[in-house]
């Protein structure tokens, strides 16, 4: 009988240790970077890494210091924030992180060993027990648990690859608004010149009887309201090019080197169609598959909770042996000793199981069926906004290439025209230099409302790069400060046909 129990016990812990030999889930973070360097290459450009070395670090410090060296132009500040951003090694070391614990939890916890020495006042007899131990259920329930953690690695990946579309998209934005202040405040600064100049002439036409006070005091207040303007100008300038050095990860020593071009890129020849936006509506989008993950991920976690909350089993193997000393003999008594003394062994198997008197897990299984059904209907509602999303962001991004183009196009060339005819007047003496100032100061505002419309249309561009990732960002359209007087371009809007 004894001889029976030993081979049992033998099995049950050879299945266990076989079992979690096999059950041994891995991650490397190296895995996930590649991945999401392939998957959002439009955003990375195979440049996303994790520094884990002081050589690593200075080589990436050595890489920032050259794109520094020159004007940084909008792919040239992403590849520098990647390079350089504390932010951006956070997010992958917290991955890391996020990682290993999900490879942990499809991972059985390691086996019991007990050691038990019981002897008598006089050592007359000595019982030793030694007990090996492991989790029953930790062994039956492998599969779930690896399949949990294989889609928690999953799910890691997908939050990797959105936080980077993110960071990129936060960074392409803080860029244009950046170089849109930057652009301003130089027209700004033209507009209070201009100012100057007038209420100067404004102040020494007075001083000789040619011009009222009245109207030397509006001069004078053009000017004040002007130097009020530049200072409020020079503040934005200054608050956005902080801004993009705070996502940049630059320190003061780097702020100092951050040169940004004069002006925004051109606007592309023609813009993105809704074929091209309907393309992107499938289950390869970021926050579509994020959603099934939830999904899959609470669906596996409700199965295995629907056996470990009702009990649990621990088996083990255990052997004794008990000497016993003759009389007469004397000294202790030591395992193994065989003078004077006799020993009988015993070995076995147990089982300990929990029995559910108090708590049968019922509150945990409502809990699993209400994660597992807030991840259905997530799911659900992510792929119900998909079409929805897409069509905001393409219209402010159509809207913004539209009103773009027409101050361009149409108001840019119409304020050109007045002004070349003003200073044909102003050469025939047909209107004083008050007239041309006021033209030109116009002339100004119409520039400064372009490279609004122009700035709202490379942040839309980048709102709708990133929702067509799957990472869904609202761009604001908002009215420019000019006063645009000829009608715009019918914009063409994506529709529900084109889904």
């Amino acid at each position: 009988m004894i001889a029976r129990r030993s081979t049992l016990g033998r099995a049950i812990a050879a299945s266990g240790l076989v079992a979690f030999a096999s059950g041994c889930a891995t991650f490397d973070i190296g895995d996930n970077v590649s991945w999401t360097n392939e998957e959002v290459v439009n955003f990375t450009d195979g440049g996303l890494e994790l520094a884990r070395t002081d050589a690593e670090r200075e080589a990436r410090t050595r890489a920032a210091a050259q794109l520094l060296a020159e004007p940084l132009g909008r792919d040239e500040a992403v590849r520098l924030a990647l390079l350089n951003s504390p932010a951006i090694q956070t997010m992958l070391a917290d991955n890391w992180a996020a990682g290993a614990d999900a490879a942990q939890s499809g991972r059985i916890p390691n086996p019991v060993f007990a050691f038990e020495r019981l002897a008598t006042d006089d050592d007359a007899e000595v019982e030793i027990e030694r007990l090996f131990a492991f989790g029953l259920l930790d062994v039956l329930t492998v599969p779930f648990k690896q399949r949990i953690a294989a889609r928690r690695i999953e799910r890691s990946k997908l939050q990797l690859a959105a936080g980077v579309v993110d960071r990129v998209t936060e960074v392409r934005q803080a860029w244009v608004e950046a170089v849109a202040a930057q652009q301003t405040l130089t027209y700004v600064e033209q507009v209070r010149e201009s100012a100057a100049v007038t209420a100067e002439m404004a102040r020494r036409m007075e001083a000789v009887g040619n011009f009222s006070r009245l109207a030397r005091v509006r001069q004078q207040i053009f000017y004040a309201n002007a130097t009020a303007e530049l200072a409020v100008a020079r503040h934005q300038a200054r608050a956005m090019r902080e801004r993009l050095a705070r996502l940049l990860g630059l320190d003061d020593t780097q702020v100092g080197q951050l040169v940004l071009p004069e002006q925004l890129p051109e606007l592309p020849e023609r813009p993105i169609q809704p074929a091209e936006i309907a393309e992107t509506l499938n289950e390869r989008r970021l926050d579509v598959r994020m959603a099934r993950a939830e999904l899959e991920a609470a669906g596996s976690a409700r199965g295995l909770g629907r056996l470990t909350t009702f009990i649990d089993i621990e088996a083990g193997y255990r052997t004794a042996t008990v000497f016993t000393r003759d009389e007469g003999d004397g000294g202790a008594l030591e395992p193994g000793a065989d003078v004077g003394s006799e020993s009988e062994s015993a070995s076995g198997y147990e089982l300990e199981l929990e029995i559910p008197l108090f708590d049968w897990g019922g509150m945990q299984r409502a809990g699993l069926d209400a994660r597992s059904l807030a991840a259905a209907n997530a799911y659900a509602g992510t792929l119900r906004s998909v079409g929805s999303s897409m069509r905001e962001s393409y219209s402010a991004y159509r809207t913004g290439f539209d009103v773009a183009r027409h101050y361009r196009e149409e108001i840019l060339p119409l304020i050109e025209t007045i002004s070349e005819e003003n200073v044909l007047q102003y050469n025939g003496m047909l209107i004083g230099v008050f007239e041309l100032l006021a033209d030109s100061r116009s002339a100004i505002e119409a520039v400064m409302a372009a490279i609004d419309a122009q700035a709202q249309f490379w942040s839309a561009e980048a709102a709708l790069q990133a929702s067509m990732t799957g990472r869904p960002m609202m761009a604001t359209v908002a009215a420019t400060g000019g006063q645009v007087t000829a009608p715009i371009y019918t914009l063409e809007l994506l529709g529900d046909a084109t889904m």
